[in-house]
């Protein structure tokens, strides 16, 4: 059961990464690692949400796998448009984080990592990254301002 502090745990953590690892260090390593973290921010974010709509009888059962939740969760709140863009990011991260990258100015101060996704180059920088910090802040955010696992 989603305890609603790991979304947090794992924010301060990506929060960390950037703006102490990443600063000394400079390398992809750091932002694959960052990336990483934050898909496990929405992960357990999404777990909380299902647990509430579970709570409240929308849903009968939570779907064992990172992506099926996702899906399941978009299905379920197809009223809410912002859920649907937050959940769009979640899966842009999935597929940088997969994805097939190249290390650009490692250990320098604009170190990036560039991405090549259906023939297309898509660079993270330290700016990239901390968007990407901020979205998923917002979704956590988001998701314990609408939906709370205490209900009855």
């Amino acid at each position: 059961m989603y305890e609603g502090n790991e979304a947090r745990e794992e924010l301060k953590r990506a929060d960390h990464l950037i703006f102490v690892t990443l600063k000394y260090t400079k390398t992809v390593d750091v932002i694959k690692n960052t990336i990483h973290r934050l898909i496990n921010a929405y992960d357990y974010g999404i777990i909380y949400a299902l647990e509430s709509l579970k709570k409240q009888k929308k849903t009968k059962q939570l779907p064992l796998t990172p992506i099926s939740r996702a899906q399941e969760l978009k299905k379920l709140s197809a009223r809410k448009p912002e859920m649907k863009g937050f959940l769009e990011f979640y899966f842009l991260l999935k597929r940088i984080d997969q994805a097939e990258y190249t290390k650009k100015e490692e250990y320098r101060k604009n170190v990036a990592l560039t991405v090549l996704e259906h023939d297309e180059a898509f660079t993270i920088d330290i700016e990239k990254l901390f968007e990407f910090y901020k979205r998923t802040r917002d979704f956590i955010d988001f998701v314990e301002g609408k939906y709370s696992v205490t209900q009855k």
